[in-house]
This record gives structure tokens, C-alpha cells and sequence, in this order.
């Protein structure tokens, strides 16, 4: 589905379910990744997340757009529009948009730890860390001798 496909659609579902039309911009974000789309305040654009789409397919998707019209009407009235606020709870309740969308399983995404290891060179203090650190701005915390990397190590 292209942007311009996902406008149309975007308005569609504007009119049939809130008999007013949608004026703005609807199109996909690529960078959303732990949401399904996202009403912006300032510029009244919905913006959606492709993957959701692609996962779960049109109903989903159709889901999260009555959603986030959802928050566009009420916002655009002057009502309360979030998530929190009774307009809300019982616009979506009337429309049947869905509270949360659906979450793409973690099980997919492997994920990758890398352990790094470093050494005080003065009393062999091992110290482990996430993150890689620039050796030359620290010190060791014991007897303040000169830190040197180790080894690192990735895990899943």
C-alpha cells in the first residue's frame, strides 16, 4: 500500500464512521517502532506504522486508523482527546476502534548483548559493561590506576 492509497483510505473511514471529512495528511512512518500510528498535535497529520500493516494486514490497520481519527476529531472539537479523557473512551467504543493495537512478537527480533571487559592495569580490578567507554577519560576506582580493554563478548 502506498501513501496515497493509505490517504484514501484514511478519508474513507473518516466519512463512513464520523460523517466529517478528514483535511489532512495520513501517510507511513517507517521509524515507528513500538506503536501503531501517532495523531500530531501541531499538524493535525496521522502518521502509521508500515510493519504493523505488513504483519497483521488491512483490519489491523484499519484498527489503528479509526483509532487515531479517533484522537484527530475530538482534538480538532475541542474535546478531550486522550487516551484518559470519557470523549475518547466512548468515541472508540463507538466507532469499535481497538484501545491498543496488537504488538509484533519479540520472539522475531533476536536480540544481541555485547559484554565488553576491561582491566585495571595497577591491581587487575575486572570491571564488565554494557556499553564501550573511551579508556583514556577513566580510571580505575580502587587504586586509580589506568583501565584497559579486555575482551568483548556478544550474547543472544
Amino acid at each position: 500500500m502506498t501513501d496515497t492509497e493509505l490517504q484514501l483510505l484514511v478519508e474513507e473511514l473518516s466519512q463512513q464512521y464520523f460523517q466529517v471529512p478528514f483535511l489532512h495528511r495520513a501517510y507511513f512512518n517507517s521509524r515507528l517502532k513500538t506503536t501503531g500510528g501517532r495523531y500530531l498535535l501541531r499538524t493535525h497529520n496521522i502518521e502509521l506504522n508500515k510493519q504493523l500493516y505488513e504483519h497483521f494486514g488491512i483490519e489491523e490497520l484499519r484498527g489503528i486508523i479509526l483509532h487515531e481519527l479517533c484522537h484527530y476529531h475530538l482534538h480538532i472539537r475541542g474535546m478531550g482527546y486522550k487516551h484518559r479523557d470519557q470523549d475518547f473512551r466512548l468515541l472508540l467504543k463507538k466507532v469499535g476502534a481497538p484501545r491498543f493495537c496488537s504488538s509484533i512478537e519479540e520472539k522475531d527480533k533476536k536480540r544481541i548483548i555485547t559484554i565488553h571487559t576491561y582491566q585495571c592495569i595497577n591491581c587487575k580490578r575486572l570491571y564488565s559493561r554494557k556499553r564501550k567507554m573511551n579508556v583514556s577519560k577513566y580510571r580505575c576506582s580502587y587504586c586509580n590506576g589506568a583501565i584497559r580493554l579486555i575482551n568483548s563478548e556478544k550474547f543472544e
